[in-house]
């Protein structure tokens, strides 16, 4: 046990580094600028796996250690418990008034009445009557093992906790996906439909629990100061025998009250705006997009993007890479001009104004790598590829004219939601053991384990009138507050008529 508790000292301390430094999995793009940001240090936290907290070699280690330790623990305290709930109650000790809790009295009461009296104030207990070398007759008596087997249910509820926490990273899976506000679907169909994804050591991403969920609407409430009150997502959801037959199910999907479907929870993470711009080029051709920006203020959901168009119609590769467009800039849903400046007063839609940079030439698309949805390839900016042809700031309705002919109008705004899909077949064995273990501790600290013996011994008096000494022996093998109080109870029911006492 002592190996056991130097083991979770050592845990707890190993987690600390997780909590206080980035860790990839959680954060990538901010690792790698903390490990830029202090040189070699971070580059010697980063071999060390400071960085990988719980996935690493030694944070494994103590992990490992840890079970055994348990495991080492509990057998061999099983098979002792096991061993003394078959044993018999101890034998009563020779000289009861050794002990903490001592009561001797003399009965007019019979031998059989005396012990029949102690049977029945002792009925729950686990008990034992036996004749002892000098005629006495004594009742060994013990309760409370419940203690111990809540101490034991504790324990190999943190065990079983402990392997159930290792299974679900194992077969895990996790991932966001942003869909528009407007009847968009997502469908739980493979690794490709995520924006990010993060699986369990056993999942490859490609038998995920298929179901679908439709975005229809979106609505959120702000005080006064314009800090969030609620959101709610008005959502349709699919799964089991209603992929086959088409049936879609509605739901509103809020914070912290995620839609629970096919083993998978859908929680509601956050949302944002989608500028929908629609190009018309100088053959006549329309393009429109409608590309979530990211917000960069998260209290007035001011926000950038990248919404970007390929020409219609052009075939060869260079001309099309020299006519490509995009469209940068900044959204406020509540514009704010000072000194030229967009800005936004809130985060609700009341009065919405873009201020943009149209970019035309080569994107950088077409060169294998990826890109990042909400900005430009800015190399292709340094090389002089891709140039500004203009900065206009719109609202809805607006348009641009380019020199070429193209016009480049602002229809408007749609929301989008971000969603988190999240996997994890061991919660429920999570939710049992730890259960078990607010069960096993309880039983732990409330119940107390007591012993009590009652010694009756027939006398003949000088005139022939038979009289029972009786003693009773009480102790508390692991507090003995309160325990006091129970055994003058016991004593008092067991004397019933006294002659005298001594």
């Amino acid at each position: 046990m002592r190996t056991a508790l130097i083991l979770l000292f050592l845990l707890a301390l190993a987690a600390m580094p997780g909590a206080l430094l980035p860790q990839r999995q959680l954060n990538a793009p901010k690792t790698r600028e903390y490990i830029e940001q202090h040189g070699w240090w971070g580059k010697l936290l980063d071999r060390l796996q400071f960085f990988d907290v719980y996935s690493s070699v030694w944070f494994s280690a103590i992990y490992l250690l840890l079970m055994v330790s348990l495991v080492g623990c509990l057998l061999p305290r099983s098979v002792e418990y096991l061993r003394s709930m078959r044993a018999e109650p101890v034998l009563t000790p020779r000289n009861l008034a050794r002990l903490p809790h001592h009561r001797r009295f003399e009965s007019d009461a019979s031998a059989e009445e005396v012990l029949a009296a102690a049977n029945r104030r002792l009925r729950g207990w686990r008990r034992r009557e036996r004749t002892e070398a000098d005629g006495a007759r004594s009742i060994s008596a013990e309760r409370g093992y419940l203690r111990e087997t809540g101490n034991l249910v504790f324990h190999f509820g943190m065990l079983g906790l402990i392997v159930a926490f290792a299974l679900g990273k194992m077969y895990f899976y996790e991932g966001q996906v942003i869909v528009h506000a407007d009847g968009q679907t997502f469908c739980n169909a493979g690794i490709y439909n995520y924006d990010s994804f993060n699986p369990g050591l056993r999942i490859d991403g490609t038998e995920l629990t298929p179901f679908c969920v439709k975005v229809n609407d979106f609505a959120a409430r702000y005080t006064a100061a314009g800090q969030p009150e609620h959101y709610q997502a008005a959502i349709e959801y699919q799964s089991g025998r209603d992929l086959e037959t088409g049936t879609w199910r509605p739901y509103q999907l809020e914070v912290n009250e995620p839609l629970r479907t096919a083993g998978d929870r859908v929680y509601l993470l956050g949302h944002g705006y989608a500028p929908r711009f629609t190009v018309t080029f100088p053959d006549g051709s329309v393009r429109s997009k409608a590309i979530q920006w990211r917000p960069v203020d998260q209290t007035t959901l001011l926000s950038e993007g990248a919404t970007k168009f390929e020409p219609p119609g052009i075939t060869d590769p260079e001309q099309r890479r020299e006519k490509q467009l995009a469209v940068t800039g900044l959204f406020a849903p509540t514009k704010v001009v000072h000194g030229g400046v967009l800005s936004s007063a809130g985060p609700e839609l009341t009065d919405p104004g873009v201020v943009v940079d149209v970019m035309q030439g080569d994107l950088g698309v077409d060169s294998g790598r990826g890109q990042s949805i909400f900005e430009i390839d800015q190399s292709m900016v340094d090389s002089g590829r891709l140039e500004r042809v203009a900065r206009e700031n719109l609202v809805p309705g607006d348009r641009i004219t380019l020199d070429d002919g193209t016009v480049i109008r602002f229809d408007g705004v749609q929301r989008w939601v971000s969603l988190q899909i999240s996997h994890d077949p061991t919660q429920l064995w999570v939710l049992g053991f730890a259960i078990a273990m607010f069960l096993g501790l309880g039983a732990s600290l409330l119940v107390k384990r007591r012993r009590v013996w009652v010694r009756v011994t027939p006398v003949t008096a000088g005139d022939d009138k038979r009289h029972t000494v009786v003693e009773v022996g009480g102790l508390a093998r692991t507090d003995q507050a309160g325990y006091g109080e129970e055994f003058t109870r016991i004593a008092q029911e067991i004397a019933g008529t006294e002659r005298r006492n001594s």
